[in-house]
């Protein structure tokens, strides 16, 4: 009897060995992905630079650069200047004397629109595109100015509204 419950012991421990298929089980899940892209604009410009004032009109230009997110609209004003009396049609620049030199300023190659911060008026609208978007801002020195002799300088503020 031994041997029969051997064998049957054997057998079943061989059934038990035998190779199988194996059964794989998968789970799964999901997740959302998002982003917000927020507008934004950066705007830089160089200096305007008249050089010596020979009592002669005089022009410059300063490139105003902006960045702004695709297709974020913007629009910029250019302030009057610190010196006081400057309005929107005629700046002035402070010498280290007491005085001031009076020059215009618009926001176009043209020089028709002068600086100010009234929007759609006199103020240059734009759309982003990711990219630096080049803009002009014109200035002239008028001629036969009676100024002292002294270095005359302005801060204009460029604000761009978006």
């Amino acid at each position: 009897m031994k041997s029969a419950l051997s064998v049957f012991a054997l057998g079943f421990l061989a059934f038990g060995l035998a190779p199988r298929p194996a059964v794989a089980a998968t789970a799964s899940a999901s997740f959302g992905v998002s982003a917000t892209v927020l507008a934004t604009c950066l705007v830089s410009a160089a200096p305007m630079k008249f050089g010596t004032y020979t009592r002669s009109a005089v022009s410059a230009a300063s490139s105003v650069s902006v960045t702004c997110t695709n297709p974020t609209p913007y629009n910029v004003s250019l302030s009057s200047g610190l010196a006081p009396g400057s309005a929107v049609v005629t700046g002035k620049m402070i010498g280290s004397v007491p005085g001031l030199q009076g020059y215009a300023l618009a926001s176009n190659f043209q020089g028709t629109v002068n600086r100010s911060q009234t929007m759609g008026a006199d103020t240059v609208a734009g759309a982003g595109n990711d990219s630096f978007q080049t803009l002009a801002a014109q200035d002239q020195v008028s001629s036969d100015q009676h100024v002292a002799s002294s270095a005359y300088a302005d801060t204009i503020i460029i604000a761009i509204t978006y």
